[in-house]
Parts: structure tokens; sequence; C-alpha cells
């Protein structure tokens, strides 16, 4: 019998229902569902451009090799294919029949055309002829000449043209810049917001992008080509021209997905798939708009608070005091902070400080993605003009982010600071940035180490974990790994942090090895993790072979588990669980109980082959005792929730958890920000309760 394995791209569709299921709930606030649904939309994108894209490539190529579960690329894309006609079912089901009658109802009215009063239709004619017009460029289909390339995930309107003096007939399309966004609004009497999608207006306006012809048909589509293009590094003197490039290609790559509205008109669907250079298997029919992902705009509507859950603002950690230089407070104590429970702010605070202290020689920073109007990266900036020496490690390779890490990079080596591409043939995903300051004639350095990104944006969205230290090992170790990223030299094993790819996935296997270990001579052997993915067949086989030792493993996974729970033979031992709630789980945890002494890390890596061994990734150990204990309270608190978790189940699907009779019911999120609620409070209350002297100015 062969090791069971999950097939990773079901797997990730099951997740995506898991949001789904989300959407689906009744006792959610209405806009609350219609983001989870743009969630879900969003996911499906990238899904299929790197996902279906790639499977498509390994199958035009010839390639009949199976993976770990068993599926040849083929085989794969039709079981895929499908599971995914499925969930777009369901996704329209949902927003036609369900959401949009209860919007309507709320007072958000999605209006045709058709069904505008004079007065609002002379309203959106006027935003058409003053805003939207000037921007659209018609493509004539012309079956003597090279279809017209239609730009990936953009709505474009097919139109049918007749010529009433010759009756000839002929097709154009409409691209619709993405700039223009998706709803057009439309003024209504009394309280309310109404719109019409801009698709349906610039189909009723045709006839101005086509004087002296009709306008016998329309229907909007949408095109989803691949993602999946390398970049050729091994030939890309110019790394960054090299990303341009592969920019323009992922526009006009193959496709490989169509959406075209079920009501379509027959002569226009040929038409739209010769274009598209689209088969059958690329095909989608959906029941209403293409491209749901847009609908997320709506979620965020102003004037509807009460169809939204109510706000989580996120608390100041009790470690740091007001108006304390960040400095000052982790010269005094390692700082560990619970995003988005605890403000972000002090790691913008600290990094923002580095660039305006004088004491501050060098700050050493990697950027996978960060926001668009970015402190950190202006900050930056400024410690580059104020004379410091700026190091940015820009990860180009950001998937679906090149083009503003581009932007970003360029600003930065303007300002003076010193910019280096990755590394070759790896993506550099670690989080991390090293501040080196002179205190006292000598040169302390201060880290801060997480689990996610340099953004302000999604850090109020995403659950992460930062650890703020100036411990001489770390600072020591921090400066090694940006010697060996920046200068191309060997990632050796350090003093404290675990690099990837070349000592990250040997650590944990003899970590979860020497678990199994101590299970087989009845000691108490236990593993908790925490990751969004789990892939990697080494990791997996591990811990099956832990499992088979008594090694009791907990396993809290996002999205992706490749392995199988619930197996008598290999996992009867491993619960997997996943939290999908208001805020995007994203932090890695993991624990070992190691006789007792527990050994516990944070990392930037989930458990899959591309992290463990094609990425630069860092795993962190927290040794601080009140630190490490806090962590493992966290990594518990998921198990003990009955509300937002679901349990995998061993044919990869899942099901919610549902809390006993009598049972307390217990939301883990909601859990978290009462916490940091009280602390930040009983911090304040104890800092009003205290004198402070007050020193005279010298």
């Amino acid at each position: 019998m062969s090791t069971p394995y999950l097939n990773r791209e079901l797997s990730w569709l099951e997740f995506n229902q898991r949001v789904l299921n989300e959407a689906l709930r009744e006792d959610l606030p209405l806009l609350e569902r219609v983001k989870f649904l743009a969630i879900t939309a969003s996911n499906m994108d990238e899904f299929f451009q790197v996902r279906i894209g790639g499977l498509m490539l390994m199958r035009r190529s010839g390639r009949k090799t199976p993976d770990a579960s068993g599926l040849t690329p083929t085989r794969n894309l039709a079981v895929l294919r499908q599971r995914i006609l499925k969930m777009c079912a369901d996704q329209y089901t949902l927003l036609t029949g369900t959401l949009v009658p209860a919007m309507e109802k709320a007072g958000i009215l999605p209006l045709h055309p058709r069904q505008l009063t004079v007065r609002q239709a002379g309203q959106v004619e006027a935003a058409f002829e003053d805003l939207i017009f000037p921007l659209l460029t018609p493509l004539a289909v012309d079956p003597d000449s090279s279809p017209p390339v239609v730009p990936a995930l953009q709505i474009t309107v097919a139109c049918r043209l007749l010529d009433p003096e010759t009756q000839n007939t002929r097709y154009a399309l409409i691209p619709i810049p993405e700039a223009l966004g998706r709803r057009i609004h439309v003024s209504v009497e009394g309280e309310g917001h109404a719109f019409v999608l801009i698709e349906d207006l610039v189909a009723s306006q045709a006839l101005q992008l086509f004087p002296g012809e009709n306008v016998i048909s329309t229907t909007a589509f949408r095109v989803t080509r691949n993602g999946d293009i390398a970049v050729q590094e091994e030939d890309a003197i110019d790394l960054a021209g090299e990303m341009e490039d592969v920019l323009t290609a992922r526009r006009f790559a193959d496709t490989v997905r169509l959406e075209l509205r079920s009501d379509a008109p027959r002569d226009l669907v040929r038409v739209i798939k010769a274009v598209t250079g689209s088969g059958p298997q690329e095909i989608y029919r959906v029941d209403g708009p293409p491209g749901l992902a847009s609908f997320m705009e709506l979620a965020f509507l102003p004037g509807f608070d009460h169809l939204r859950d109510v706000d989580w603002p996120a608390q100041n950690s009790p470690a740091i005091a007001p108006g304390a230089s960040m400095f000052e407070t982790i010269a005094s104590n390692d700082v560990l902070l619970f995003h988005p429970y605890e403000s972000f702010e002090p790691v913008l605070r600290l990094i923002e400080e580095a660039a305006e202290d004088p004491d501050v020689i060098a700050i050493k920073q990697v950027l996978y993605r960060t926001a668009r109007k970015s402190r950190i990266i202006d900050a930056l900036i400024k410690a580059a003009e104020n004379g410091k020496h700026v190091t940015a490690l820009v990860e180009l390779k950001a998937r679906f982010d090149e083009a503003r890490n581009l932007d970003r990079a360029d600003e930065l080596q303007r300002a003076g600071a010193q910019i280096v591409y990755g590394v070759k043939g790896l993506k550099t995903h670690a989080k991390i940035c090293l501040i080196v300051r002179r205190e006292a004639g000598r040169l302390r350095r201060y880290a801060h180490l997480g689990t996610g990104n340099y953004n302000e944006t999604t850090s109020r969205l995403y659950t992460d974990l930062s650890y703020l230290t100036c411990k001489p090992e770390y600072g020591n170790d921090a400066s090694l790994f940006f010697n060996a990223v920046t200068g191309r030299s060997k990632l050796l094993r350090f003093q404290r942090l675990v690099p990837a790819p070349t000592a990250m996935k040997p650590t944990l296997l003899d970590l979860i090895a020497s678990e199994a270990e101590r299970a087989k001579q009845g000691l108490p052997a236990r593993i908790i993790g925490k990751v969004n993915s789990l892939q990697d067949p080494d990791i997996i086989n591990a811990l099956y072979k832990a499992s088979q030792a008594g090694v009791e493993i907990k396993l809290n996974i996002r999205g992706i588990c490749c392995l199988k729970p619930g197996d008598p033979k290999y996992s009867k031992n491993i619960e997997v669980i996943s939290v999908i709630d208001r805020f995007l789980e994203h932090a890695r945890l993991f624990y070992f109980h190691q006789g007792g002494n527990p050994e516990v890390y944070i990392a930037s890596a989930d458990w899959m082959t591309r992290n463990l061994e094609k990425r630069v990734e860092l795993m962190i150990p927290i040794e601080e005792p009140a630190l490490k204990r806090r962590l493992v309270r966290i990594l518990e608190a998921f198990f003990q929730d009955n509300t937002q978790a679901s349990r995998l189940m061993p044919d990869g699907t899942s099901q919610r958890i549902v809390r006993g009779k009598g049972q307390k019911a217990f939301r883990v999120q909601e859990h978290f920000h009462q916490q940091a609620r009280k602390a930040a409070k009983a911090r304040e209350h104890e800092r009003a309760m205290t004198f402070e002297p007050h020193v005279p100015a010298e």
C-alpha cells in the first residue's frame, strides 16, 4: 500500500469551499457574506493563473507521470474541472438567489440601464460621455486578420454590428480598463445606493463607439491567462528588465479560463472562443456577471455599517509604553506582537525611528510584499537620504506583486539605497529587518523577525507574529543572513536562526523524529503545528511515522493539506483543523514537546517543498520562557474553537466543528481580540495609577 497523499489542487479547492461556506451562512451580516463570496472568486482567479496554468503546460508538454496522489496532469485537470463547475454554480446561485435580493431589500440596488428613470439615464449617459468613452478602445474582429489580443482579467464586451446600408454584419470587442472600476453610481431618492455595472452601461452606449452601425447584440466575458511564467534567470543579464518581460507575457499568455454569460448569443460565443483560443475545457458559463472578485467593493460601501461585522480595532501592546523609544523598549525586553489583535504600529515606528535617529548607522531589510502607500518604504527612503547605509533586498519574483516591487525598488535606488534583487534561482521570502545602532561607543543590533510581510494594509487583515529583539546571538545571525543573501555566500547553520533551503527542513525532520523516538520509549511526545499549507512528502511521511510511534499531533492548516488524517494505519493520532474567520490565518508557529523542555518556533515558511527547498526562509526559535508560554497558549486555543473551525476528513473534505450540547461557544479570533483589549486596558489602568517623577530640564 502506498503512503496516503491527498491531491494538492483538490485540497486547495476544499479550502476555497470553506471560504464559500462563510458566504453561505445566514447568520453573518449581509456585506460580510458578499466579502467572502468575492474572496472565493479572487482565490479562484489566482488558482487558474498558477495551478491550472501549470497543469495545462504539463499536459501540453506530454507529461504523463502521476503526482503524489496518483493523478496525471490530464486526469487532474478533468477532476478539477468538475469540482470547479460545481463551486461556480454554487457561487452564482448564492449571488442571484440570495445576496442580490437581500441587497435590494437593504437599499443596495444593482440596476440595468433598462430599469433607469429618465433622470437616472441622463446621469449615467453623462458619466459615460465624460469618464468612460474617452478611455475605451474598441477592437475589430476581422476574419482575414490575426485576432485581437484580449487583456487578462478585464471585463470585455463583445458586440455584433450591422451596417444598415449594406446589411453586412461584423463583430467587435470593447475591453473595459480596470481603472474604470465595476460600478457606476446612480442617484436615488431617499437613502440607499444604486449602481449600474459598467459592462451593462458600455453595452447600452455601444452605438457611440460605432457611428453609422446598429448594435444587434452584446455580451460580457472575461479571460484568465496562464500566470505560471518563470523568469529565465540563467539568461537574464538585467533581472528587472526580465521581470518586465514576464509581466507583459502574462497579460497575453494562453487562455486557461473563459468566463462567459450563460445567456450569451451563440454567434458571439463562437467569435469569443475563436479570439481567445478557448476550447471546451476552458469555458465556464456563468449565470450572472463574470468576475465576482470585483464585488469586494460592495462589502466596504460607506453608510452600510449595520450590514457589516462590528470593527475589532488593533490594540496597543502592553509591552510598549506610549511614546517610548522603540530602541529603549527592545533593549529592556524582547517583544512579541500578535497581529492584528495587537497593532503593527511598533514595527513601523521602529523603522521610522531608525530613519531619523542619528545613532543608527545601517538598516537592512527584506521586502517581499509591501503596501501601495508604504510607510516602511518611505522610512527607508528617508534613512537613505539621511546618509544611513540602507540595503533593501527586493524580491522581484513575488508573484503578482512584481510590478509594484519594481517601482518601489527604483524609488529606493534613486534615494541612495543599495538594492539587491533577491537570490538567483530562489525566492527570498524571509521576514527580517536588521538595524545597526551606535550605543556607548559600541554597535548594537536590533532585529525584527516575523511571519508576515512588511505591509501595513495586510497587517490589519492577516494574523501574524512579530518578534523584536536585540539579543547578540540573533543580531549576529541576522548579519550573517544578510551577508549570505547579498554576497551570494552559503546560508550556513546559525547560532539561533534556522534558514531554508539549507537547514530548516533537516531541523524539522530531526525534531519530528526525536518526538517519535520518545514516544517509542513510552515518554510523552507531542507536536502542534500551525501553517497555511502542508504538502511536502518528506514532512508528511515523518509525521505519519511519528503518529505510528504514538506521538500526539495537532495541526492547524488554513489551506492545502496533502496529509490524510484519520487513516487507521498512518495517521490515527493526527488531528487537522482549519479556521476561517474575519482575519486570514497567516502565522506559522510550531511546538515540539522535547521531553518537557519544549522548543517553539515562528517561521516565514509553510511546510511545502517550495518553501523548504526553493526559497530563502527563516525559522526563529523563541526562547524567552514567558513568550514561549504565550505562543503555546495561542496554538492550543485554536483547537477549542467550536464556531469557526472545521475538521479535515479522511477523504479530503472538511466538516465544521459543532459544539456539544451545553458547551459554551468559543470563537478563537474573538477570544484573541478580547484578550488584547483586556491586556491593553489593564496596562492603561496600571500606567494611570503610577506616578512618574518629574525630571527637570538641564
